[in-house]
């Protein structure tokens, strides 16, 4: 069985203009960081040119589902019949992303199969991070 799971999803970016351009996303979980959800934008779609990848905790993104959830950089909310938003926000600027939350529900099933939500803490090795640490130390 595969420890990592990309699911790509179509995400329209909110602008000023009326027209919400569709770009891809890559959503990206990983067993061995259990916690963490990765959402990677390509380069053409930021302003820097660049890929943009935001990591932020799996359960702010199923709690966001169901009602606002966040206060840091990124936030989740449900918005109207099955769409979810996800703001980003950095000191350039804030970006706003509407995603089906079918597209999501999806993903957080595929996850929930590598790792259960709420048996996260099983997944990690604690003793080993310590030692990782200690050694550099």
């Amino acid at each position: 069985m595969s420890t990592v799971i990309e699911q790509t999803v179509e995400a329209r970016l909110v602008a000023a203009a009326p027209r919400m351009p569709s770009i891809p996303a890559t959503l990206h979980y990983d067993r061995d960081d259990p916690f963490a959800v990765r959402m990677t934008f390509p380069a053409p779609a930021t302003l820097e040119g660049v890929e943009v990848c935001w990591t932020f905790a799996r359960d702010l993104l199923a709690a966001g589902m169901q009602k606002p959830e966040g206060d840091g950089d990124v936030r989740v909310r449900p918005y109207g019949y099955d769409r979810t938003v996800l703001e980003f926000h950095a000191p350039e600027g804030t970006a706003v992303v509407h995603v089906r939350s079918g597209e999501l529900r999806r993903f957080l099933e595929a996850t929930g199969e590598l790792v259960s939500a709420g048996l996260e803490h099983f997944r990690l090795d604690l003793d080993h991070d310590l030692a990782e640490l200690m050694r550099d130390a």
